[in-house]
């Protein structure tokens, strides 16, 4: 017998950011130097990360929004695999990835159209990675090891005195874990439930502060404050 299925796709009423992405390809393609735009997803996610955690994957990234957005849709919403989140595997991630986007960069630099065709390109190969995961496992399990969010989790606040305005999941001491209903439309498929009745809140450093959670918990005793 087929096992029931756990994790969905919520509708969720966001910005439709999107479009950003494939205008960005679509233009990058005839135009090269476009390319280098890219650079704004790759420093904001870490600089708000700082004060926010990865505040800017959950709410501004356009490719992450794609996935939320389109693929979420048509995803069989499968189990995560666990070994893309362990620390080893993130970390080669990260080394790969500026690897070998450093020695493209080498031999592009100084002609412009180079250098934006080398950022183009990483951008559509992770996005193309991301859309195949997608429609094998989860919308976000690019998301899982994406190494500007796995940067960004590194610099994440943990514990201790947060940031003033610092978003977190607040669960009342009232949850019963029963349902599970905020783990089940998580995109990053985490649990936030297990911060209930915590003053802190759910401080996951992989948390993309989106809120699907509080939409989805049927009690709402969840709120993004």
């Amino acid at each position: 017998m087929a096992s029931k299925q756990f994790h969905r796709h919520l509708e969720a009423k966001s910005p439709s950011l999107y479009w950003i992405l494939i205008a960005y390809l679509v233009i990058g393609f005839f135009y090269p130097a476009i390319g280098i735009i890219a650079l704004i997803c790759m420093i904001a996610p870490v600089a708000f990360a700082v004060r926010k955690g990865r505040w800017w994957c959950g709410n501004a990234c356009p490719r992450g929004n794609f996935y939320d957005r389109l693929i979420s849709r048509y995803s069989p919403h499968k189990p995560i695999p666990a070994f893309v989140r362990r620390k080893g595997f993130r970390i080669f991630m990260v080394l790969f990835i500026f690897t070998v986007f450093g020695v493209q960069m080498y031999h592009a630099w100084g002609n412009w159209h180079a250098v934006g065709r080398v950022f183009w390109t990483i951008i559509l190969v992770t996005t193309i990675v991301g859309i195949i995961l997608g429609f094998v496992f989860a919308p976000r399990t690019w998301c899982s090891f994406c190494p500007m969010g796995t940067l960004s989790s590194w610099v994440t606040p943990r514990k201790g005195k947060l940031p003033e305005g610092f978003p977190r999941i607040q669960v009342a001491a009232s949850c019963q874990m029963k349902c599970k209903s905020c783990a089940r439309v998580c995109p990053m498929q985490l649990t936030p439930y297990d911060s209930r009745g915590l003053e802190e809140g759910y401080l996951h450093p992989d948390c993309i502060k989106c809120g699907k959670c509080t939409i989805g918990c049927p009690t709402k005793i969840m709120r993004l404050s």
